[in-house]
């Protein structure tokens, strides 16, 4: 593999996270072209001194040494690698694809080897610490992959994380963040519970969220959403819509291996009750609207 420092980098998908995760790669001093399917998004990354793609295949046959991916779902990252303007039809040898996405750890797995047929090595490297991490670029980043690939690769994680692990071979990397999701919701319910309570109580919440935010009781969720649940601020940082995507994937793996999630289970009507009132598009913290 080569082992040149890694010096350009494509990105592709410039949502909430890949916007901040971009930006961080530019400060970070990597020279770098995006492409989003909808181009204005782009705009605000020119401005700090990004490049555009025409497509993703025309990103690779530029020839960077790194690809980003950070999209919704495993249909969205196939078509971005294999699609008809796709990675797989620019790209050269050597190159890494970096899959922050979160997505089917099978589906991973196909991807990487596809991938290896032409020279490139894909690693899953989902993401988790929300939009205030993507934009401090504090996120935790869990890597399935070849080790030199992520060793090669580790500027760049660090550009944009802190919390930086390789757990082993390819699609392990997607299998942590399912278990980092089945936390997170199931957290989250407890907050909303707790918030609950609290106001049933005539318990100042705010004061609630700062005696226990230092306790055994702490957590991201609590101090970051318990707030925001407090104020009626329901601003996607990560959304309804798209914990239920993740949600959908973990479970599937779930009744493949014959096991049981039940508070996952819970939390994941709860969202569906948010998504069914027209609350798809609102941040995770709009759970707490249908917990009571």
């Amino acid at each position: 593999m080569n082992t040149a420092a890694i010096k350009t980098i494509g990105y592709i998908g410039l949502g909430i996270m890949g916007r901040a995760m971009t930006a961080n790669l530019i400060k970070a001093g990597f020279d770098v072209t995006v492409w989003n399917r909808s181009p204005e998004k782009c705009d605000a990354l020119v401005k700090l001194g990004a490049k555009v793609a025409e497509s993703p295949a025309a990103m690779a046959a530029a020839g960077p040494d790194v690809i980003c991916v950070n999209v919704t779902d495993t249909p969205d990252v196939k078509a971005v690698l294999f699609g008809e303007q796709g990675v797989a039809h620019g790209a050269k040898d050597g190159l890494i694809v970096i899959d922050h996405s979160t997505i089917s750890a099978v589906a991973t797995k196909d991807f990487a080897s596809r991938l290896a047929r032409q020279g490139v090595t894909l690693l899953d490297a989902p993401v988790s610490g929300g939009d205030v991490g993507a934009q401090a670029g504090t996120l935790s980043i869990m890597i399935g992959g070849k080790a030199e690939a992520v060793q090669r690769a580790m500027p760049v994680f660090e550009a944009v994380g802190k919390n930086i692990v390789h757990l082993g071979e390819s699609g392990t990397g997607q299998t942590c963040k399912a278990c980092n999701q089945i936390t997170v919701v199931c957290n989250l319910m407890g907050v909303c519970e707790a918030l609950l309570l609290a106001r049933e109580c005539g318990l100042d919440a705010h004061k609630m969220i700062e005696v226990l935010g230092s306790g055994a009781g702490g957590s991201w969720q609590l101090s970051n959403l318990g707030p925001k649940i407090l104020a009626g601020d329901f601003a996607p940082g990560f959304g309804v819509n798209m914990v239920l995507k993740d949600l959908g994937i973990l479970q599937d793996v779930a009744r493949r291996l014959g096991i049981d999630l039940e508070a996952t289970e819970l939390a994941q009507g709860k969202f569906k009750t948010v998504a069914k009132q027209g609350g798809g598009k609102l941040g995770t913290q709009a759970m707490a609207k249908v917990v009571g």
